[in-house]
């Protein structure tokens, strides 16, 4: 069963199987039932359609959105002299060879353009019959903006600089343009408006691949709020002191962040990544039970690490053809006596092909036994992009290669055989076949899959070993040698790993595969073939969707709204019990109430954190006079500051009532004395704890450490935010280590680690408030808490707990209340301190207007600074 506008697609499709057709076929509307357009992109208000009605659709689809179809077109002519299209699969499509790992109940529909450019006239027949034939749904981008896209954006910007190219100079990938960029951005908007031709947003998954799409995440969760959406990068992610020279760089990561799993196929891209969130973005990322997870306005965007694998049937076809066993048989002959080393490249600047040909080199200079015995077959594939530093790397090569062949040939032996024109699979299957070693040297690679299919051609089966003269019974073996820089390089354990750059290390490497034994050759391969042909592509692809689909587990049960505009649109996803404080809903309130207690947390609440002077400014002062007049409310402020700085920042504050160092110090308005909520603590666990933090402050530059009368704070606000973070785990490890036998907890807080005695926390200052007010023999009927840290959730717990415990009005109003979204025992949320100020402001204009009743003493108000 399929969607409707999926459904209506097919119905506007006959009957015909065939996958040639002429003019004459019926016609493909150009306008297709699609629940939107491209222009509801930016409408607000229009966000949550799709997402709210459950289906009944029990079959899932899967929608794989990527770059190209994986399909081959042909144009022929026929009899009559009339041209028509022909369509096949494209058996070596990754696209295509995924469907194996995602069963037969999962329905596959691709999105995606064709490598062939189709007439503006043919473009509504292909489309109808590749919809019907194939299931794919064609994006036909025009040439012009094609190329701006593919070889200006992708090719010129994103691709060298994820291979860690950066544009220094007008010829290394050209200065960033804005006229690419935006082609980039419109050619993710016509996939978008594709995926959303064929979508059922409540039950469909999306699965985007590479990074020609890094945008559409944030297209389609626009359009449909609950898109089970995935996103998988092929090529590397570099490091932050890279990626961020790129000028679009937070558009591209809140794009990613729109997807519900993002995978990668090493934990070092992943790292990166991370890293790039964290310092860019200011998002955190949290490990739970062997699962990685960013923490997005509420979302938890999932992180997946595992390297894409090869598809084990096809090669296995390749292997079992007459064309491949005499094409063996043909090399056997050729090299007869020699032993093959193999490397296979696609001619590019990061193939690391001229530092091969110069190992190579290097081999047969220091081992002059080597000559006429070995030899180096380069499969050079054509380059996929365009450009100066393709045709400088063809030349490089070139003049390498007759160089060697030069130096070192002789009749009947060439060194380095180049092979630089496409290859059919069977003779490229071949030459892995009868290679002993296969060398992949790339200075840069997002995975690279040869090393794969050479182990597996190097198992073959028994008619490519009587084609070598080989007892079948005879145990396999190979040798490889890999860059350490390549995706697939953690998982070849038995690989030797070298560094391209290092002209040395790799023919020293070259020298070693050739003189290691046979049965150390034999392991080597049966270790690498186990893991290949166990994971293998329809291994990774299942293992993404059951990723997916555990991170797609709670999109029914909570809400979702858009914010943003542009790329910077992103969902806020909340339970149905956490929502937005409404200012209407809160004066109303306030206006009916006369008993009111209000406390109030400062750093990141009232003013931002890291802000330069965290002094309350002349506006929040005022407010908190405002409510301090006003009879009926008592207010009071909580802070991990000491009473020191308290008293010097609210001294024009009467009747405000403060709590320091998390509530161990009370003082109900200025002119009242200090008081503490404990004994007097003996502090001697200080002269433990001081010399460790002193420790991490010297080695961690921009830290330092609050020494407070009842606690020490160990901050790292201003270092190194991935560094400080580091520092603050182990810091936080060694601290609750030797203090293991001491009264005090150790706790980490936003950019601090704290250690402060057993029991003292700012639920102390929320229960001395009710307690204070009981002995007044007046409940509450109005309560306002409002914090953005971890330090905070003990008032939330406080106040939410005393309701039930009668301590409060059986009619109070109460209002526990977080900064932003996220995991909290607050029942609501603001989105920042702009907000928090207008609803302050809101209910100070409430108190000018009202009666000077008293009802209660003091007024207080809390507010928190970590």
């Amino acid at each position: 069963m399929v969607s409707r506008s999926y459904s209506n697609l097919l119905d506007l499709t006959s009957g015909g199987g065939s996958p040639t057709f002429g003019r004459e076929g019926k016609k493909f509307p150009r306008v297709a039932t699609v629940a939107g357009v491209l222009s509801e992109l930016e409408d607000e208000n229009r966000s949550n359609l799709g997402s709210e009605t459950p289906s009944s659709i029990s079959q899932d689809r899967m929608i794989i959105v990527g770059n190209q179809l994986p399909l081959r077109a042909h144009r022929t002519e026929s009899s009559d002299g009339k041209k028509h299209w022909t369509f096949t699969w494209d058996e070596d499509s990754l696209l295509l060879q995924l469907k194996d790992g995602l069963g037969d109940d999962v329905d596959v529909i691709y999105v995606g353009c064709l490598k062939e450019e189709i007439d503006l006239d043919e473009q509504e027949e292909v489309a109808q019959t590749l919809l019907e034939t194939f299931k794919c749904v064609p994006a036909f981008i025009p040439p012009e903006l094609f190329s701006k896209f593919y070889h200006g954006f992708c090719k010129q910007h994103l691709w060298p600089l994820f291979h860690y190219m950066l544009p220094l100079s007008p010829d290394l990938g050209g200065r960033f343009d804005r006229s690419l960029w935006q082609a980039y951005v419109s050619v993710n908007k016509i996939f978008a408006d594709k995926v959303m031709e064929v979508i059922t947003p409540d039950e469909d998954f999306v699965w985007i691949h590479d990074y020609h799409l890094m945008v559409l995440p944030t297209f389609l969760r626009k359009r449909f709020n609950r898109v089970k959406l995935g996103f998988f990068l092929h090529s590397p992610f570099p490091s932050s002191e890279i990626y961020r020279t790129l000028p679009v760089r937070i558009e591209l990561l809140r794009a990613l962040l729109n997807a519900d799993l993002i995978g990668f196929h090493t934990f070092d891209y992943a790292r990166h990544f991370l890293s790039c969130c964290s310092r860019m973005l200011g998002v955190s990322y949290q490990s739970k039970r062997g699962y990685i997870g960013l923490e997005y306005y509420g979302r938890t965007v999932s992180i997946k690490i595992l390297p894409v694998g090869i598809h084990m049937g096809q090669i296995c076809s390749v292997l079992d053809l007459q064309e491949t066993e005499a094409k063996v048989a043909e090399l056997r002959d050729r090299f007869a006596g020699q032993t093959v080393l193999l490397g296979v490249d696609d001619m590019d600047i990061f193939k690391g092909i001229s530092l091969k040909l110069l190992a190579f080199e290097q081999l047969l200079h220091q081992h002059p036994d080597k000559r006429g015995k070995v030899v180096l077959v380069q499969i050079a594939n054509p380059a996929r992009g365009r450009g100066k530093d393709v045709q400088e790397v063809q030349s490089e090569t070139y003049a390498t290669v007759k160089k060697i062949n030069t130096l070192f040939g002789k009749p009947g032996y060439e060194p380095v055989v180049l092979l630089d024109t496409s290859l059919q699979s069977y003779e490229r299957i071949a030459y892995y076949v009868i290679a002993e070693c296969c060398l992949v040297t790339a200075v840069r690679d997002g995975m690279n899959l040869i090393p794969y299919e050479y182990i597996v051609c190097r198992q073959g089966n028994e008619k490519l070993d009587k084609a070598l003269g080989l007892n079948p019974s005879t145990p396999k073996h190979s040798m490889l040698v890999v860059s350490e820089f390549i995706g697939c390089s953690p998982s070849l354990s038995g690989a030797i790993r070298v560094n391209p750059w290092n002209i040395d290390s790799v023919a020293e490497a070259m020298d070693t595969a050739l003189m290691v034994s046979e049965q150390e050759k034999q392991m080597r391969h049966d270790k690498h073939y186990k893991y290949v042909s166990s994971h293998d592509v329809a291994y990774w692809a299942h293992s993404f969707l059951l990723d997916l689909e555990r991170a797609c587990a709670d999109h029914v049960r909570r809400r979702c709204w858009g914010i943003g505009f542009g790329l910077g649109f992103r969902v806020i996803a909340l339970d149905p019990s956490f929502r937005k404080l409404s200012v209407e809903h809160i004066v109303s309130a306030y206006k009916r109430t006369k008993n009111r207690a209000i406390l109030l947390d400062y750093d990141g609440t009232m003013t931002s954190q890291g802000a330069g002077d965290m002094s309350p400014n002349g506006e929040a002062i005022g407010i908190l006079n405002k409510l301090c007049r006003e009879t009926k409310n008592v207010v009071f402020v909580v802070s991990g500051k000491n009473k020191e700085t308290l008293t010097k920042w609210f001294s024009s504050c009467d009747d405000l009532g403060i709590g320091a160092e998390h509530g161990y110090f009370v003082r109900l308005q200025r002119s009242a004395e200090w008081e503490t909520c404990f004994a007097a603590q003996d502090l001697y666990w200080k002269q433990i704890a001081e010399p460790v933090m002193q420790l991490y402050t010297e080695t961690t530059d921009g830290s330092f450490i609050e020494s407070q009368e009842i606690a020490l704070v160990w901050n790292y606000q201003l270092a190194d935010p991935d560094f400080g973070s580091c520092q603050a785990k182990e810091l936080l490890d060694h601290l609750e280590s030797v203090l293991a036998n001491e009264p005090v907890t150790v706790k980490s807080g936003q950019h601090i680690v704290e250690v402060k005695p057993q029991g003292v926390n700012k639920g102390l200052v929320a229960q001395r408030l009710v307690g204070m007010i009981r002995q007044k023999e007046v409940l509450p009927d109005f309560v306002l808490c409002i914090g953005d840290d971890r330090s905070d959730e003990d008032m939330f717990e406080v106040i939410t707990s005393a309701k039930e415990d009668g301590l409060l009005s059986p009619v109070a109003e109460v209002f526990a209340c977080t900064v932003g979204q996220k995991p909290s025992k607050a029942k609501y949320y603001l989105e920042d301190i702009s907000e928090i100020l207008r609803m302050f402001q809101a209910l100070a204009d409430v108190s000018d207007h009202s009666a000077k009743t008293v009802s209660f003493s003091p007024q207080q108000v809390v507010i928190d600074k970590i």
